[in-house]
């Protein structure tokens, strides 16, 4: 059970003011709906809902008891999510004037190990984009997600969420509404153009024609003709990753993560591809780098006169 008012006006807040998506705001849902559940087991609700968001009856204590039945069964990762969306709730009802005490203001997340991305070499890539059927609407399709992806670094969230005015064809462009809602531009590859425009001809019986209509549609679409969603991305990846004898971990994420490694190794410097994923903060961007300084340490190693010892 939820406090039902005060939780829908977060979720609008997180869709309409933090601009977080919708996935994003689907698992912070379902997070507070089972911390609300583990609540309702322990305490009464005789007072009706209102009681839920009594600082006297939710307490520090209540959700530390909370979180040790999370861990053991669930990776640190999924557990610092489910603290974040506790917190950030009681945050916003403390700003909000709801609540006078915040009663998770001081839980901590757990220490996360140093997450090394996953991603896949130049030969890995190519295997993977040779798996669609070219000969079916499908097929066309699931290469055109692979290769914007790959092209362009986007977040699956961010494909989902493209429109086919999204793309400028003459310029190779494409208008990204990332985390936020913030906007940038990126270049798109002529590989990546070719297998969009292939794909849109071959599904132009599932478009609407009506002139500037179809700009506004989605670029994506699902074989019901409607857009297609992030979770049918990630499993358009791990179909053709386990296709191409690739681990089972490859996600839109390692995509993302392929895409700046590759830049990086070519040259490209930190603060470019910084832009281009949409990284707020450089920090974020510097965990790549680690692939390319194996890369150069590599090279140093065979090139270097002083690299070696007499």
């Amino acid at each position: 059970m939820l406090p039902e008012e005060p939780v829908k006006v977060f979720i609008k807040y997180l869709k309409d003011q933090k601009g977080y998506s919708q996935h994003t705001v689907r698992s912070y849902y379902v997070d507070l709906s089972q911390f609300f559940k583990f609540v309702k087991a322990k305490i009464s609700f005789a007072q009706g809902e209102k009681i839920l968001l009594n600082t006297d009856i939710i307490d520090r204590s209540l959700i530390r008891q909370y979180i040790g039945t999370l861990y053991g069964h669930l990776k640190k990762t999924t557990v610092a999510r489910k603290i974040s969306a506790i917190r950030s709730f009681f945050l916003f009802l403390e700003k909000s004037g709801v609540i006078r005490e915040n009663p998770a203001s001081d839980i901590l997340t757990p220490r996360l190990g140093k997450y090394i991305p996953s991603y896949l070499s130049v030969d890995e890539v190519f295997r993977l984009l040779k798996r669609p059927e070219k000969q079916k609407p499908l097929g066309l399709r699931d290469l055109a997600v692979m290769e914007v992806l790959y092209s362009c670094g986007l977040r699956a969230g961010e494909l989902e969420s493209m429109n086919i005015s999204s793309i400028d064809f003459e310029e190779r462009l494409i208008k990204i509404t990332g985390k936020g809602n913030k906007e940038r531009i990126v270049p798109i590859g002529r590989q990546a153009l070719n297998a969009v425009n292939a794909y849109m001809d071959a599904t132009q019986y599932l478009r609407k024609d009506e002139g500037a209509e179809i700009q506004d549609a989605p670029l994506f679409l699902n074989f019901r003709g409607g857009r297609l969603s992030s979770r049918s991305i990630a499993r358009i990846i791990k179909l053709y990753a386990k296709e191409s004898g690739l681990t089972s971990e490859i996600s839109p994420h390692s995509i993302r993560h392929t895409f700046a490694t590759h830049l990086l190794d070519g040259g490209a410097d930190l603060r470019s591809v910084q832009e281009l994923l949409g990284h707020v903060s450089l920090s974020t961007t510097q965990k790549y780098t680690h692939v390319s300084l194996d890369r150069l340490m590599e090279v140093y190693d065979k090139t270097h006169p002083r690299s070696h010892q007499d």
